[in-house]
């Protein structure tokens, strides 16, 4: 029986337990910078995969991801994470994990293996050609996992693998397939350490680049992000002022005028009146520096 790069021993912590706490923690580090650097050969595929799911996305699809265990705990993280920092619609991304919600939190034993329940989830959720599935498995053979990039791709979906391990069929089964090889683990089988790392800069990547292309950052700032409480609320009228050079005075009444939106507040603040500078955002698709024209 084969064995996924993931699954191997790593010579190096034979005597991983005999290691005091400094000499242990210096090289578990090690291996989370491998992690990272091994993003990127991998960079050519998730650039692919920004492109191919920024049609989809930009005419209203959903972004969706399918994982079990701590892959799907971190496919979580990163969705959570889409809707303040993006304003991403909350009813336009979904998490399909193996054993449900209960499994965020602690293990559903079996649930990675019923490829049925992602089945399912896929049409639970009302995904289709028009959407988007990010499959995350660190071996690239969780059954759950394949069986939702299965099930959407018959539908027409997008779909997108990420795997740690060489050959796993995760990366041919999806229409792109990101390979990221962190190799063997300290703890062998432990993937909650550089390959977790890895799928978790993987999604940061992929989701921060498919936000700034489709309008959702401008000159560098979160012009979408949903102001929540005092600090965003001061934060936005920051990127009021270094944006337009207004007073705090002045970005704070345009904020109230666009009702908390800061690209609406900018456009105010050039001159535009609410109406007009909300038709003008939506004939340029949202894209704040096309309606500025600088």
């Amino acid at each position: 029986m084969s064995i996924q790069d993931t699954e191997r021993h790593d010579p190096r912590f034979a005597d991983l337990e005999l290691w005091d706490a400094g000499t242990a923690l210096t090289a578990l580090w090690e291996g989370q910078m491998h992690a990272v650097a091994a993003l990127g050969p991998a960079l050519p595929d998730l650039a692919r995969a920004v492109e191919a799911a920024l049609p989809r996305l930009a005419a209203g699809g959903a972004l969706a991801y399918a994982g079990a265990g701590t892959s799907g705990r971190i496919a979580a993280q990163d969705a959570s994470e889409l809707k303040p920092t993006f304003d991403w619609p909350e009813d336009r991304v979904h998490v399909l994990m193996a054993g449900g919600e209960r499994a965020f939190l602690r293990a559903v034993e079996g649930a990675e293996d019923r490829e049925d329940w992602a089945a399912r989830d896929v049409a639970d959720a009302g995904l289709g050609a028009g959407d988007v599935l990010i499959g995350l498995a660190a071996s690239g053979t969780t059954p759950f996992t394949r069986a939702a990039i299965r099930t959407l791709r018959e539908r027409g979906g997008l779909t997108v693998g990420i795997a740690c391990s060489a050959g796993a069929p995760l990366l041919t089964e999806a229409d792109i397939g990101v390979l990221i090889r962190t190799g063997a683990e300290a703890i062998a089988g432990s993937t909650r350490m550089k390959a977790g790392t890895a799928q978790k800069a993987a999604l940061n990547l992929f989701t921060t680049a498919l936000m700034v292309r489709l309008g959702r950052v401008y000159r560098g700032r979160m012009v979408d992000m949903n102001a929540r409480n005092a600090k965003l609320e001061q934060r936005a009228e920051r990127m009021l002022c270094e944006l337009t050079g207004a007073s705090p005075d002045a970005a704070r009444a345009a904020l109230a005028m666009a009702d908390g939106k800061v690209k609406l507040a900018v456009l105010i603040l050039d001159g535009h009146p609410p109406e007009e500078a909300a038709a003008l955002l939506a004939r340029h698709g949202g894209h704040l520096r096309a309606a500025r024209r600088r």
